[in-house]
């Protein structure tokens, strides 16, 4: 039994039922209230700094920041935040999607105090559950704003090269912003990753036998050594008169001495 399972067995009742639905509702009241400016969005954003001058509910308001752009692409991410959070709630169950977040949330306002002074995003940890969902349900087929389909691996792949590039060349705040985002993945997903590279490690030795092996002659003269690949117009013949019917070609198989059992025991 894993940790994840015992941690399950034991405390299955503090799973966090309907998180995504929660989030994506906070999420939208906070878009509302800004637009009536009831709401001041640098009050709710992660700044370190500022927690550690007592505003600690900067630590939990993050979370429920949405991405600000044009009202129909917030509809859409929500929309597919909400769309691919639920699938992994009922795939997984309510404790261990709580689990999956908590770790991710958990290491990025860890690493949100590295650098102190910039504020920490929740973008990435919503992209954890893009690349979770994208890796369980790989064919998925997604209509980018309900008109282009697309297949989600393929979505998820220039996540996956976003981020390479992210961790190369941004900023210091970014890099720790993905490598936090990612961590819950990896956690869930190591045993699978490692099962599929012994598994294409397996399949590239296996064509690579088969191609050997494919190149390999089929006939050799066991006096002079010349083979079907050598000269594929050559005749080859066994001779039944040898012990253990060995083969010679065309210029051996009729003057040669015999080969007997006393001669392979000489040998």
């Amino acid at each position: 039994m894993s940790l994840l399972d015992k941690l399950e067995k034991k405390y299955r009742r503090f799973g966090i039922p309907n998180l995504t639905l929660n989030l994506v509702i906070g999420q939208s009241l906070v878009y509302i209230l800004t637009l009536t400016e009831r709401v001041n969005v640098s009050f709710l954003l992660l700044i370190p700094n500022k927690v550690l001058q007592g505003e600690i509910w900067r630590l939990f308001t993050f979370v429920i920041m949405p991405p600000f752009t044009h009202p129909i692409f917030i509809f859409f991410a929500l929309y597919l935040f909400y769309l691919m959070g639920t699938s992994l709630e009922n795939y997984w169950g309510i404790f261990r999607y709580t689990i999956f977040f908590l770790i991710g949330y958990v290491a990025t306002v860890i690493v949100s105090f590295f650098t102190p002074y910039y504020p920490a995003t929740n973008l990435f940890l919503g992209g954890s559950i893009f690349l979770a969902f994208a890796t369980l349900n790989p064919d998925f087929e997604l209509a980018l704003f309900f008109i282009l389909p697309v297949k989600i691996k393929w979505l998820a792949l220039l996540t996956w090269l976003g981020y390479f590039y992210q961790i190369g060349f941004g900023s210091w705040s970014t890099r720790f912003m993905v490598l936090a985002s990612i961590c819950n993945y990896l956690i869930f997903f190591s045993q699978d990753i490692v099962l599929r590279i012994r598994s294409h490690r397996w399949h590239m030795e296996r064509e690579a036998r088969a191609f050997s092996r494919k190149n390999d002659p089929i006939h050799r003269c066991v006096i002079c050594g010349i083979t079907d690949k050598d000269d594929p117009e050559m005749t080859f013949r066994y001779c039944t008169k040898c012990e253990g019917t060995p083969c010679y070609c065309n210029q051996h198989i009729h003057n040669h001495e015999h080969i007997t059992r006393k001669t392979l025991e000489e040998k």
